[in-house]
């Protein structure tokens, strides 16, 4: 189940590919650079609203809600394909605007079918089993990018049709593998999450290795097959460790002494315990009801309980702030390096800083958070309160610049928002419960894509063009006389950013206060009650022989 959550994640960051192929559509469609940003923000939008997939996923069992994502994932990027290729009429704007929507909020199902069942089944190693899971996402676009060179070549058009079939393949073939399992203790969890851990490491590093090789020497298709097949071999190594783990469990059960005998009242009473308890707490936890009789922190709350509390508020701020800033860093790196009279290969290597540095983020916020939190009882809040300062001196090296500062921006950008995203996850299913994290975690995404909205066109956008019409001024031109706005010089980014970085500052104070909130919650042991039910359930299984 964990090896399929893990492939079914690496085929889920389509959307970051959008660089790629984007070119492609703006020459075969005709269209401009605002019909292009529009498209864009289609993309954007679709892959940050996954309300519906988490209302879906309390309603239906895992395997229908990755068949909808796969479903979604084919029908959007194949129509796209078909447009490119020209094999159907010229769809109008809004139509591309709904098949990109489509695609790209495909991805919101593979998520809540695989990442929110895998944190139900291990639910004491939720840190670290979200951290591995999203990184295999922030790595997917590097592990794409491979393969479509191999299979393809260097094809743009092809890789829209890869990323329409090979991701809902992925999804169809282990549909039935991924499913809410009942939740037991394994002597070597611990032990396999670590070599997970490393073998997702050992990948990151090949994948920047091919990335900045690529970018320097020029690669036959064979030296584009080995590097797949390389790529391939590191996706493929947990399912070694997933059958060595499963062959040993078996042999401990086949080799385990038959459980004393106990009277049929014995096991009845057993057996009906959990029942009975399961019962109360879906009495005591509607989806929408009792919103202002909100249970304790850790508890199960109803989804209204959660979206309304002073808690989540604080988180939404928070993601506004600090994710928001993050992706209009991220989308604005290739005009700064332009600005800053960076060539184009330098700007291709800032983007994949951004790219591996995202994986890093995201594993450092599941395992160390989880580390630090179970030996020195720090609140997770704490860490990303430190992940938006990073962010915040990031920006202040973009607003700033000098020698070789965009690529420890770089660095410090993509780690933020790694571990800020991961963390955001983890949070949400530590403070409101499992029972409705499928939609709670999705609506916990929501501030991001208004915050990148509002501050990359409100704040960043609007300054740069005021810079860049000041530019011309000087030179005596009007906007009338140039092609292309652009902005030369230290000072296109240097308000903007300076903001950026305040706005990062700001958020890590509100965040803070939830620090202060959470502190004896976290004080405290948060994982007892899932430890309670594994001890019920191998209690349950040695009364009944097994």
């Amino acid at each position: 189940m964990m090896f399929a959550s893990f492939l079914i994640m690496a085929g889920a960051g389509a959307t970051y590919l959008f660089g790629v192929y984007s070119k492609e559509i703006k020459a075969t469609l005709g269209y401009d650079q605002t019909t292009l940003n529009i498209l864009s923000t289609c993309k954007d939008l679709g892959a940050n609203i996954g309300v519906l997939s988490g209302l879906l996923a309390e309603i239906a069992p895992p395997w229908f809600v990755l068949l909808v994502g796969a479903a979604m994932n084919f029908a959007g990027y194949f129509m796209i394909w078909l447009a490119v290729m020209r094999k159907i009429a010229k769809p109008k704007v809004w139509q591309m605007c709904m098949y990109i929507c489509i695609g790209a909020n495909s991805q919101n199902f593979a998520n809540t079918g695989s990442l929110v069942t895998c944190v139900k089944n291990f639910p004491e190693s939720r840190g670290m089993m979200l951290g591995i899971m999203k990184g295999f996402v922030g790595l997917s676009g590097a592990v794409f990018t491979q393969l479509y060179l191999a299979i393809y070549g260097n094809d743009a058009k092809s890789m829209i049709l890869l990323i329409g079939w090979l991701p809902a393949l992925i999804s169809i073939v282990f549909v039935y593998t991924v499913r809410t399992l009942k939740v037991s203790s394994h002597p070597n969890e611990l032990k396999v999450f670590y070599q997970y851990l490393y073998i997702t490491i050992a990948m990151a590093l090949c994948l920047m290795g091919l990335t900045i090789a690529q970018k320097q020497v020029d690669f036959s298709h064979y030296g584009y097959v080995g590097s797949a097949i390389v790529v391939c071999a590191f996706i493929c190594m947990p399912l070694l460790i997933a059958f060595r783990e499963e062959y040993a469990t078996w042999k401990l059960k086949k080799h385990r002494a038959p459980a004393p005998t106990t009277k049929k009242s014995e096991i009845s009473e057993i057996e009906e315990e959990p029942q009975t308890q399961n019962k109360e707490d879906h009495d005591e936890v509607p989806c929408c009801g009792n919103i202002f009789k909100k249970p304790k922190r850790g508890e199960d709350y109803g989804i209204l309980q959660a979206l309304l509390s002073v808690d989540m508020l604080i988180l939404f701020m928070a993601t506004f702030c600090g994710l928001g800033c993050s992706l209009t860093a991220m989308d604005n790196l290739g005009q700064i390096g332009e600005s800053l009279g960076y060539q184009q290969h330098i700007v291709n290597t800032f983007v994949s800083l951004v790219s591996i540095w995202n994986y890093f983020g995201r594993v450092f916020a599941g395992f160390v958070s989880e580390i630090i939190l179970l030996k020195y009882k720090v609140p997770r809040p704490l860490i990303m309160a430190i992940a938006l300062i990073l962010s915040a001196i990031g920006d202040l090296l973009i607003a700033f610049p000098t020698p070789g500062s965009v690529y420890i921006a770089s660095l410090l950008v993509g780690f933020s928002f790694g571990a800020q995203l991961t963390l955001l996850f983890i949070i949400i299913s530590e403070l409101f419960g499992l029972k409705y994290y499928s939609t709670l975690f999705n609506c916990g995404q929501l501030a991001s894509p208004l915050g990148s909205y509002v501050l990359n066109v409100v704040v960043v956008g609007r300054f740069y063009d005021r810079e860049a019409m000041r530019q011309l001024a000087e030179k005596g031109l009007t906007r009338a006389m140039v092609k292309e706005l652009t902005c030369i010089g230290k000072e296109c980014y240097r308000l903007s950013f300076s903001i950026l970085a305040g706005v990062n500052v700001f958020g890590a104070l509100v965040t803070f206060i939830l620090v202060m909130r959470t502190r004896k919650y976290y004080s405290g042991d948060i994982y007892k009650k899932f430890r309670e039910e594994i001890a019920a359930n191998e209690k349950k299984n040695q009364a009944a022989g097994n």
